[in-house]
């Protein structure tokens, strides 16, 4: 009978794991798989999921049409992961902004700049933004899915945040679109960049622009929480203000029937 020897298999992964990173073909096909996103990525923007090939994909990445089979599964797998790069990129960089500690300003700095590109990033942003654009207009099965596992549990991390800034115990309607209005504020400059630098070019052309950018979001949040925050209490004392208004009246209609 074998005695089992539980630790040997970690020695082995664990030495495995080291081999790779010093491994000159796991590098590369670290750089197919980003190759294979890269190219995808554009394509699918032009042509659409439909509009594709896999064939001419693979082309432009220059690897084996059988590359999308190994690292992604098929066409799907490899549209999955297309629209999932640019999510996971932004949202790692977010990481912790809900922490408590945190202060308001604190965690909106840190949740907004992942969505102010540099200037560096704008051939791909523009392929990426007509990517999902397409997806807004006729969103596909696998576009759900991503932002049902992806989007939505950072879109209510961001909502509990701003439920506790504002004082109520859990979101409301009104806190969710409150957060609509955050991401939205931001995300106007990944999506409209280009339109951005034909209004005024130098919001984005000038010295440290993305500094600028950010910092300002930074207070146009804070102004957006304290005007939920005003109109939530503005509407607590609406109530017994008009009850004492009307109960002021019917005394003096009263007094001027009796004179």
């Amino acid at each position: 009978m074998r005695t089992e020897r539980p630790h040997a298999p970690n020695r082995r992964r664990a030495a495995g794991a080291r081999n790779a990173a010093d491994d000159p073909r796991a590098e590369r096909a670290t750089s197919a798989r980003e190759q294979l996103i890269a190219h995808a990525t554009r394509i699918f923007s032009v042509k659409g999921y439909a509009g594709a090939s896999t064939r001419e994909i693979c082309d432009a990445a220059g690897v084996n049409v059988a590359s999308i089979h190994y690292y992604f599964g098929d066409k799907e797998g490899l549209y999955r992961a297309v629209l999932l790069e640019p999510i996971t990129r932004i949202t790692g960089r977010f990481s912790g902004f809900d922490d408590p500690a945190l202060s308001f300003e604190a965690s909106m700095h840190i949740f907004l700049k992942p969505f102010v590109p540099s200037s560096d990033d704008a051939g791909e942003e523009r392929d990426v933004m007509r990517l999902h654009l397409r997806e807004m207009l006729e969103p596909s099965g696998v576009f759900r899915e991503v932002v049902e596992r992806n989007i939505v549990p950072h879109h209510n991390a961001l909502a509990e945040l701003l439920a506790r800034h504002v004082g109520i115990a859990k979101p409301d309607e009104g806190i969710h679109q409150l957060a609509f209005a955050v991401v939205a504020m931001a995300n106007d400059y990944c999506m409209s960049r280009e339109f951005m630098n034909l209004l005024a070019p130098r919001v984005l052309g000038r010295p440290d622009a993305k500094a600028h950018v950010l910092d300002r979001l930074v207070g146009y949040s804070s102004a957006l929480l304290q005007y939920e925050i005003q109109r939530r209490g503005s509407h607590r004392a609406a109530a017994p203000r008009r009850h004492g208004a009307s109960s002021a009246v019917k005394p003096r209609k009263a007094a001027a029937r009796s004179r």
